[in-house]
């Protein structure tokens, strides 16, 4: 079984959306990953990201079957080609002295072979942070969470709780106050480092396992 990535144009018609997850669930593949928009010619493009696909072509020839579809585009997954993803979320000097460490330490992976990218969103606010957090979820291919902050708790603990409860997302986050940090799987003081070890965490090519440092390490 492989992972694929399918690019759908079809005719925009009520139902035909239905059709097409129901050849998928036919298939027993799985629907990872939904993106779909209208285009300016009134065709619906729909990117559908599959796991667990017994027979791509078998699959791709019912799906072209369907009267609405007008094409179908394979390709490999979004994991393969863009990699692992690390989020960094919080106040903005410190969400770049963390993205600083990251993208430098993703660099010497990736020329090994890795493939894992680094996003910054720099936000103040308990209420802004906690929906960042939440609507992670609904991200692909994230692995990691970096919270870059000096004060963190609320409801930002509470999108962590449920985040971490919903995937296996690594959580890390500078050492700071707020109850956040009991959440985290790292605390660590220093931003630059933080960023290097989001990325260790969770690259192939990397001797660290982050089970081995324990729950709440201070750095």
């Amino acid at each position: 079984m492989s992972d694929y990535t399918l690019t759908i144009k079809t005719y925009e018609k009520k139902g035909v959306l239905d059709d097409i997850t129901d050849v998928i669930t036919s298939h027993g593949a799985n629907i990872s990953y939904v993106h779909l928009f209208v285009e300016k010619n009134n065709m619906g493009s729909i990117n559908l990201e599959l796991e667990h696909v017994e027979d791509i072509d078998e699959l791709v020839s019912d799906l072209e079957n369907i009267g609405e579809v007008k094409s179908v585009e394979l390709h490999g997954s979004q994991l393969d080609i863009y990699g692992k993803r690390i989020i960094i979320v919080g106040g903005g000097a410190q969400v770049s002295q963390v993205a600083m460490g990251a993208i430098t330490e993703a660099d010497r992976h990736n020329i090994r072979g890795e493939r894992i990218s680094v996003d910054t969103i720099p936000l103040v606010g308990e209420q802004p942070i906690a929906e960042a957090v939440e609507a992670i979820s609904r991200l692909p291919r994230v692995s990691v969470l970096v919270l870059a902050g000096s004060l963190m708790g609320g409801e930002i603990t509470e999108a962590v709780k449920k985040v971490k409860e919903e995937s296996k997302l690594i959580v890390i986050c500078l050492n700071m106050p707020g109850s956040v940090t009991q959440y985290a799987d790292l605390i660590i003081t220093d931003p630059i480092q933080a960023g290097v070890l989001a990325v260790m965490s969770i690259a192939d090519t990397a001797v660290f396992n982050i089970e081995r440092l324990g729950d709440n390490i201070k750095f």
